[in-house]
């Protein structure tokens, strides 16, 4: 052997293993980056899934039963409660009707057609 192997034996070093180490920053990026799929879900969750239904779900699809009132000039839905149904909250009669004919709001026009829920003029 050559002196200059031998010399260059005794100065190497022999490689170190060293850990991983993850900066604040780098601890910081890989939990966003892991958190983020987990967020949009909740998000999408929330938007898509928080629709509201209104009424009762066990008669949805069921038919309702109505009759038909002819409006006359001047008349209100909150008159048209008083008459139809005077044991009845008037404001439930007329969030009813407004529901059940698809109005825009409690405004009538003379001569239009209403249809009343039944359970406002059968029975009660």
């Amino acid at each position: 052997m050559s002196t200059i192997a031998i010399a260059d034996q005794r100065t190497a070093t022999p490689a170190v293993r060293t850990r991983l180490r993850i900066t604040r920053r780098g601890r910081i990026v890989l939990t966003t980056v892991a958190a983020l799929p987990v967020f949009l879900v909740v998000a999408l969750s929330v938007l898509n899934g928080g629709q509201a239904s209104a009424g009762d779900s066990s008669r949805a699809g069921a038919p309702v039963h109505f009759e038909t009132v002819t409006v006359q000039p001047g008349e209100t839905l909150w008159q048209l409660a008083e008459e139809t149904a005077p044991q009845a909250d008037p404001r439930d009669f007329v969030q009813d009707v407004v529901s059940l004919n698809a109005l825009d709001g409690s405004t009538l026009r003379a001569g239009e057609q209403i249809a009343i829920p039944a359970k406002y003029t059968v029975g009660d």
